[in-house]
């Protein structure tokens, strides 16, 4: 019996793309870049990508990258995928973009980046694969020395973004790895995870990476909508 089709979603960062693979085959691959929402962009990618199913054919997942990174361009591809899986009656997942990089494959690595409004967060890849584990917020200093252990074990330390607005000190910022997360190494990603790993979190709703928690503006006393 052949492999079911699966498709994949990477769209947390400005270069989003889009992959539908059969097993290890891979059907359809499309990268596009854009805005940080990826709004117009995204369907035109993801129809091509439908219409190399066989005739009759549904998938069998929807696999989400969740970040961390853009916020708007994570929930765009998340009701993108959760849409899709509706029609197709299959599971929508989210696994972390974290996981969709070179740098992810080669054992544990320390994934660094710029949480704006004066912090950063680290997380180790490792965590992320083995206990779903979110970036956490720390000070620069507190970075600075754990980025020190990983590279005097030989490990790679990398980062989604510009590591510039961090603060590192040059001689260190210049040993991170940019990487660019992508549909083909968030499917190498999925296929890489435990049976039981994959179940797990395919019985979780896909839900963007959030480094603080969102911001939420509650109304006024008085406010119209409260009033009887």
């Amino acid at each position: 019996m052949p492999d079911a089709a699966r498709l994949f979603i990477e769209s947390s960062t400005p270069r989003a793309s889009l992959a539908l693979l059969r097993g290890s085959e891979v059907l359809f691959e499309e990268s596009f870049t854009g805005d940080r929402s990826h709004n117009a962009l995204l369907f035109a990618p993801l129809e091509r990508a439908l219409n190399c199913l066989t005739a009759g054919e549904s998938l069998a997942g929807v696999v989400i990258g969740t970040g961390p990174g853009s916020y708007s361009g994570t929930r765009v591809g998340i009701a993108a995928g959760q849409g899709i899986a509706m029609v197709h009656g299959c599971p929508a997942v989210g696994l972390s973009t974290l996981l969709a990089v070179p740098s992810a494959f080669g054992g544990n690595a320390l994934a660094v980046g710029d949480a704006r409004r004066g912090a950063v967060w680290r997380v180790a890849t490792d965590d992320v694969r083995d206990a779903g584990a979110e970036p956490a917020l720390c000070s620069l200093e507190e970075l600075t020395e754990e980025i020190r252990g990983f590279q005097e074990k030989g490990l790679t330390v990398f980062s989604l973004e510009s590591v510039a607005r961090i603060g590192l000190p040059a001689e260190m910022a210049a040993t991170i790895v940019p990487e660019h997360p992508d549909a083909l190494h968030l499917a190498r990603a999925w296929r890489n995870l435990p049976s039981s790993e994959r179940g797990r979190i395919s019985e979780l709703p896909p839900q963007p990476a959030y480094l603080r928690p969102p911001h939420v503006t509650e109304a006024k006393p008085g406010h119209p909508l409260l009033r009887k």
